[in-house]
């Protein structure tokens, strides 16, 4: 006999466009394949039980007929001894048929759940960036639960009755067929109702489930961006708009709900009116003759099982309804393809000993615009290369291409000659050690979360790949080491802390590539200091591939590949990039200038850097160096506001360090980012010169170091340089003129 733990593969799909409900008749049908022993006894079973509930009513007759009105007492005994002794035996039966059913069911739906979380680690990239977290947590929550209910149901709702409605029918026709048939019109008058409701009931039921999932991402994210809605005020905005929500959610739940009680009235006034009707005629019948009294008893009693057989599935038919839309969005996640798929003839990649070729590689996130463009390039083993370019350049897309975590649209990525395509992912990304900007821990210990980099390694293995990433000392220095729980998303660590865990799990795979995803771009001056000097030493004798803006951390890099709107425009060594005068000049040009002390505590710009700004560049060198000095060091932790729309502004900012966004539409409640700063950007030159309210909120996302110029020194300064004054008026009348107009574009 097959196990019901054994594993069912649901994995055919050539109904995919069949109803929820045939959907889950073929899934049953081929559970009850793969697990044939089990369905057996509890089709056995289903008999036993039938034939006691069928054998009650028509004892009526017996008993009427043969025992009470012939006074016969000793059919008497032997009919109820006879019912006593079925009465055991079904109920020993049913214990039995209900444990064994509820392993089968459990079986089944754990088969289910493992399918779907299988197929889920085997979705590419862009199935996750295209699809809401909560739309698939609701496959596995809300539409699982739906089957769930409706497979417990199943048997009492569905498989019995139907076994009953078959052999009272038989016995109808047995006892009578003229009222036989009669009784028969119960079947068109239970079912015509749900027949017609059933299609209005299931589009509401999909309904019902999208506008649920649209309302727990609404959860999701109100959860998650905390931090934006209590920072920009926005708690009535998310409250209009949660309210908006389950407004949609309720009309969909009243409208299921209203079409589900429908199909179950509908069937039950059917069944009512055929009830009367077989009560009239068989009445009238007994009176003429034409039927004992017994017969009519048993009938009677039979028609009562038919008809509650028929109510039974009527009442379970919503909740199949409910399930089979369910099993329609458990099987769109199923009929989800992947989009990287290893081909049947993939070979293993052998270790990287020669180079990483990229030839004319295109790609775009969507089919309307090119991420990467004819992009041609080639990374020597052992070499460390930089990819840098403006934002939306196409830098980390570079990476994941190279990851293989989306196919080229045309070219081709090559190990050593091999086209990645043509190899096993595992042994592409076996080679690959990745540190992200954000790295993702799990909630579980240190030593699991090292351990993620290669799940067969030995806790000696681990702890010699935190020592490699300087962290032993401090995870030795917690109460519980290595079995420290880190938290949520590492919440309970430093952001220092999570990166060095990232970079040990890195090492631990003894990656030939070490890739780099902005791994310290979100750290503070002296923690980036401390990991670029750990990742320096742990990237000896592996072949680098960096992406990073900040410039100052690539400048002894063997090359650097510059990327411009999807295009690599430039490459050679830091000095040579510098001669050229192009993108990577005015990269750093934007970026170089600037002291900060290795704690972050304080900085400074050059006298030669401000003069690259525009509105400064007619000043001469003792005045920029005076200005230089009226400017102060101010930190800004990530996520914070710098200053809101309609705040009064008194300051000029320069970014030292740190990456930001710019907002508008704050004050109207629908917040809107227009763009993106980093280290060398500057503004707020309008509150120099006017007392003028900000037209945009700034915020952190990293933390910040700024070098602020407040109004009045500044004003002391135009009165010594009028030629000073002159500029900078003209600069803040451009700008103003231009927050006009953008202010009338948003309305």
């Amino acid at each position: 006999m097959t196990s019901p733990s054994s594993t069912t593969d649901f994995s055919d799909r050539s109904q995919a466009g069949s109803s929820g409900i045939g959907q889950i008749a073929r899934y049953v049908g081929v559970a009850l394949r793969a697990h044939r022993g089990v369905g057996l006894l509890i089709f056995g079973g289903l008999l036993i039980e039938m034939a006691f509930y069928a054998a009650v009513p028509m004892s009526f007759k017996y008993l009427v007929d043969y025992a009470i009105v012939p006074r016969n007492e000793k059919i008497l005994i032997a009919i109820l001894m006879g019912l006593a002794c079925g009465l055991v035996v079904a109920s020993a039966t049913g214990l039995g048929l209900d444990y064994l059913y509820a392993k089968f069911t459990t079986g089944v739906l754990n088969d289910l759940r493992r399918q779907m979380f299988t197929h889920l680690q085997r979705l590419s990239m862009n199935f996750f960036t295209r699809t809401q977290a909560t739309d698939i947590i609701s496959r596995f929550s809300s539409d699982l639960s739906s089957l769930d209910r409706a497979f417990v149901s199943a048997l009492d709702g569905c498989a019995l009755p139907a076994l009953e409605l078959a052999l009272s029918a038989v016995l109808l026709f047995i006892l009578d067929w003229r009222l036989g048939l009669i009784a028969m019109l119960a079947i068109p008058a239970c079912f015509a109702g749900p027949h017609v409701i059933t299609p209005r009931a299931t589009a509401a039921g999909a309904l019902r489930k999208q506008t649920e999932s649209n309302t727990s991402s609404t959860v999701q994210e109100n959860i998650s961006g905390q931090t934006i809605i209590k920072a920009f005020s926005l708690e009535k905005s998310m409250l209009a708009g949660f309210a908006e929500r389950i407004a949609h959610l309720a009309a969909a739940s009243l409208r299921v709900s209203f079409l589900s009680s429908l199909m179950e009235r509908s069937a039950h006034i059917g069944t009512l009116v055929v009830q009367v009707l077989v009560l009239a005629v068989g009445g009238i019948m007994a009176f003429h003759g034409h039927l004992s009294i017994g017969s009519l008893a048993a009938f009677q009693a039979l028609f009562g099982n038919f008809t509650s057989s028929l109510t039974s599935f009527t009442h379970y038919y919503p909740t199949l309804v409910q399930a089979g839309t369910g099993m329609q969005r458990i099987q769109e996640l199923l009929g989800e393809k992947p989009g990287v798929v290893d081909s049947p003839d993939a070979r293993p990649l052998p270790r990287l000993s020669r180079e990483i070729r990229f030839n004319g590689v295109k790609f775009g996130y969507t089919p309307t615009q090119l991420n990467l463009d004819d992009v041609n390039f080639t990374i020597g083993a052992g070499e460390s290369v930089a990819f840098v370019g403006p934002s939306g350049s196409g830098k980390s897309t570079v990476l994941t291409i190279l990851s293989r975590f989306y196919e080229p649209d045309a070219g081709t990525v090559a190990f050593d000659g091999q086209d990645v395509r043509a190899a096993l992912q595992d042994s592409l990304r076996g080679q690959l050690g990745i540190v992200f900007q954000e790295s993702i821990l799990f909630n579980t210990t240190i030593r699991e979360n090292i351990r993620v980099g290669k799940p067969e390694a030995t806790d000696a293995e681990v702890e010699v790949a935190a020592r490699a990433a300087e962290i032993h000392d401090i995870i030795t220095a917690m109460n519980e080491g290595y079995e420290t729980n880190v938290g949520e998303r590492g919440s309970r660590l430093s952001g220092g802390q999570r990166q060095r865990i990232a970079i040990a799990r890195a090492v631990l795979r003894d990656p030939r590539v070490l890739v780099l995803d902005e791994a310290t771009s979100a750290l503070d001056a002296g923690t980036e200091a401390s990991i670029n000097k750990t990742l320096e030493r742990v990237a000896k004798g592996r072949t680098v591939v960096s992406v990073t803006h900040r410039l100052a951390a690539i400048v002894s890099m063997n090359r650097i590949f510059v990327m411009e709107r999807g295009h690599l425009v430039e490459q050679g060594k830091h000095n040579e990039l510098l001669a050229l005068g192009g993108v990577y000049s005015k990269l750093w040009e934007k970026q170089h200038g600037f002291v900060i002390a290795e704690d972050g505590g304080q900085a400074r710009v050059e006298a030669a850097r401000l003069q690259s700004i525009p509105m400064l560049r007619s000043l001469n060198n003792d005045t920029l160096k005076a200005l230089a000095d009226l400017f102060i060091t101010e930190r800004c932790p990530a996520n914070r506001d710098v200053f809101r729309e309609g705040d009064p502004g008194d300051k000029f900012y320069i970014v030292a360090r740190g990456r930001l966004t710019v907002w508008v539409n704050i004050v109207a409640g629908k917040p809107t980012q227009i763009r993106t700063m980093d280290d060398g950007d500057h503004f707020g030159e309008i509150a120099l010169m006017e007392d003028t309210p900000r037209t945009a909120t700034v915020r952190t996302s990293t933390d910040c170091i700024f070098l602020t110029l407040a109004r009045d020194p500044f004003l002391k300064l135009l009165e010594r340089e009028p030629k000073l004054r002159e500029t900078f008026e003209k600069v803040v009348a451009e700008r103003l003129e231009a927050s006009r107009f953008t202010q009338l574009g948003r309305r």
